[in-house]
């Protein structure tokens, strides 16, 4: 096995790498800009490197920089987590040429399946349905031309696109000029490709996904789908696993046609195929060639750590699980913890005051966050992912709705009211979701009273402490994960809370 792992990412993700690294006694090495001094996943990996300040194009996208440090640290191999450059293939290709593992697929792949056009192309070879759509379009009469024959409403998409960014809806040929215009800005300063093209527009679908695993000898499971319809600006908010539309019949069809693509493109490591439902029919949408953020709840339903899979995959290992060993048990659901207003989702950085996370059975809590941490600005608002399961889609319903009454967060607005709202939601509990849920279901009014109703808590806490935060309060929240560190050499937790002071 590898001797030791360079994580090229930060936050809640950084931690989820570096614990399965431990787990299979594999030494681990951090990176950090300037506004992650103090961050938990500096302190968690064995040794850490400053790579730059806190613009991401000068520390955790800066791929000199990230590569001098694999190299100073002497590192098998480097894992990318999700975001930054977990999906560029350059980096990938970089690693490659370093002699460098990356634990992820081939450069080669992240490029194909990095084009929407050309995955779109490939899966549709595959024998995967596709949504109507056209090909890379080289000017506006080429749009409008496509756009009439689809017909309307059509999207645009930026071929590069990620996170919803570069889609623009139109719904008849006056909007199709501004936004053929817009989406090629989009993509040429998000993804430095201005390529668009056009898909018939779903109006209320269901995003689902699989779970991809494939090693480098050939094999290829699926670990089933997740539905992950609850979005905002078409970016992901809750998820579950398994989706309450999908039956058994569905899930082999479409788990056999997930193997059959995958296959065809020669993918290795952990990638997921996502795909759009709407009565009755599936339709391939893109793939995404790494980590997903919601793989918790599939690791929650089939006990299989997807992290470990693509280490050991990296490694050159084999599949060590068959397809009829993959069993789908109970049901999980996964909330995003963000800093932002649970109303208006707009990002807020700050201090966190006071932090006391839930626990109790079948609850799950992935975070790269402490007590007196500072958001920063400059990156994705998340604090956590909360991961709750259950032996039932409703006892996981209850479940999530106690784990977050009891989740709390002082110092910054988080959107933890909002998915109290959700889970309160009559239309959601049936199972009724779509990609339009949020903005369909008007859920402002309810957010509000949640926002009442959640905060005399937090305010009944906060009057319990009272007394200004210790500097030793903070330190005993982020020994855990210095506890491991000095554990051998048995040092004091005086000397643990002076490292700490240093730091800060």
């Amino acid at each position: 096995m590898f001797e030791k792992v360079l994580i090229a990412n930060r936050g809640e993700i950084a931690i989820r790498v570096m614990r399965a690294c431990k787990e299979l006694g594999i030494k681990t090495v951090a990176i950090y800009s300037s506004a992650d001094r103090k961050a938990l996943h500096r302190l968690y990996a064995d040794e850490s490197y400053y790579v730059g300040r806190a613009e991401p194009r000068e520390s955790y996208l800066n791929v000199d920089r990230i590569v001098e440090v694999a190299k100073k640290a002497d590192v098998d191999a480097i894992h990318p987590g999700y975001g930054f450059l977990a999906e560029n293939p350059e980096f990938a290709k970089r690693c490659e040429e370093e002699g460098i593992t990356f634990i992820g697929p081939k450069s080669d792949v992240i490029a194909k399946m990095g084009s929407k056009v050309t995955a779109r192309k490939l899966m549709s070879e595959a024998g995967l349905p596709v949504v109507p759509g056209s090909p890379a379009l080289d000017d506006l009469d080429d749009a409008i031309k496509w756009a009439e024959r689809i017909g309307y409403p059509v999207a645009i998409k930026a071929s590069g696109g990620g996170g919803g960014i570069g889609i623009t809806i139109v719904r008849d040929e006056s909007e199709l000029e501004s936004a053929f215009y817009k989406s090629k800005k989009l993509g040429e300063k998000y993804f430095g490709d201005s390529t668009v093209y056009i898909e018939k527009y779903l109006p209320k679908p269901r995003h689902i996904e699989f779970q991809v695993l494939a090693d480098e000898h050939g094999n290829v499971i699926h670990l089933g789908e997740r539905e992950c319809s609850i979005q905002r600006r078409h970016q992901k908010l809750i998820e579950e696993c398994p989706s309450p539309a999908v039956d058994e019949e569905t899930r082999e069809k479409m788990g056999r046609l997930v193997v059959k693509g995958a296959k065809y493109i020669g993918y290795t490591n952990a990638g997921t195929m996502e795909f759009l439902y709407q009565d009755g029919n599936f339709y391939f949408l893109e793939m995404n060639t790494r980590l997903q953020v919601e793989h918790t709840i599939t690791e929650l339903v089939t006990g299989i750590d997807i992290v470990k899979y693509q280490i050991r995959i990296a490694y050159g290992e084999e599949l060590y699980h068959d397809q009829d060993e993959v069993v789908m048990r109970g049901h999980a659901i996964e909330c995003r913890i963000n800093a932002e207003d649970p109303i208006d989702f707009l990002p807020r950085s700050g201090k966190i005051v006071h932090y006391r996370s839930p626990g109790g059975m079948g609850v799950r809590v992935d975070s790269g966050v402490h007590m007196g941490y500072v958001i920063p600005k400059e990156y994705d608002p998340m604090i956590s992912k909360l991961c709750v399961w259950g032996e039932s889609r409703i006892e996981a319903i209850h479940r999530m709705r106690r784990a977050l009454w009891e989740y709390v967060i002082v110092g910054v607005d988080t959107n933890i009211p909002f998915h109290l709202a959700v889970m309160h939601n009559e239309a959601f509990v049936k199972g009724e979701t779509h990609t339009k849920f949020v903005e369909e279901q008007n859920l402002r009014e309810e957010v509000r009273r949640y926002v009442v109703r959640y905060h005399p808590i937090v305010k009944r806490l906060d009057e319990v402490f009272k007394e200004e935060i210790k500097e030793e309060d903070i330190a005993i929240s982020t020994a855990v994960a210095e506890y491991d560190r000095f554990e051998n050499r048995k040092v004091s937790t005086w000397k643990m809370h002076a490292r700490l002071e240093n730091l800060r």
